[in-house]
C-alpha cells in the first residue's frame, strides 16, 4: 500500500507530465501555423479572388495562433502554480478545484462554480458595454432625424 505523500506525489508528477505534453502539443501547433504562414506569403498571388482567399485563411490562421499562444501562456502559469504549490486551487474562492475539472482543462485557475460567476459577469459587462453607445445616440425616443 503506498503512503499518502507518495500518492500525491505521484499525482503532481502526472499532471506535470500531462501539462508538458499539452505544452509540447500547442508548440508544435504554433510551429506548424507559422510555417504555413510563410509559405502563404511565398506564393505568388494570381487574381483578386485568390487573394480574398489567402487573405481571410491568413486571418484565421494568425487568430488560432493567438489563442494557442493564450493557451501556451496558460500552461506554464500551471506549471509554475504546481511547482508553488497553489495548484489545484482556485483563485477566487481558495477552495480545490475538482480533479475532474483538471482532467478536462489542467491548467484551470478556478473552480467550476467561480468560472461561471465569472463569466456571467463578464458576459453582463460585455452587453452593457455595448448598449452604451445607442444609449447616447438617441437621448429621447422621439427624436428623429430631418
Amino acid at each position: 500500500m503506498q503512503s499518502p505523500l507518495k500518492e500525491i506525489f505521484m499525482k503532481k508528477a502526472e499532471i506535470k507530465q500531462m501539462l508538458l505534453d499539452l505544452r509540447e502539443e500547442t508548440l508544435k501547433k504554433i510551429a506548424e501555423n507559422m510555417k504555413m504562414e510563410i509559405g502563404h506569403l511565398q506564393e505568388a498571388i494570381a487574381d483578386i479572388y485568390d487573394l480574398a482567399d489567402d487573405e481571410r485563411g491568413r486571418q484565421f490562421s494568425i487568430l488560432i495562433s493567438d489563442l494557442d499562444r493564450e493557451k501556451l501562456e496558460q500552461i506554464d502559469d500551471a506549471l509554475e502554480r504546481l511547482e508553488e504549490g497553489s495548484y489545484g486551487i482556485c483563485e477566487e474562492c481558495g477552495q480545490k478545484i475538482s480533479l475532474a475539472r483538471l482532467k478536462v482543462r489542467p491548467f484551470a485557475k478556478y473552480c467550476v462554480s467561480c468560472k461561471s460567476i465569472i463569466e456571467k459577469t463578464n458576459e453582463y459587462l460585455h452587453e452593457e458595454k455595448d448598449g452604451l453607445p445607442y444609449r447616447r445616440v438617441i437621448q429621447n425616443p422621439e427624436e428623429t432625424e430631418e
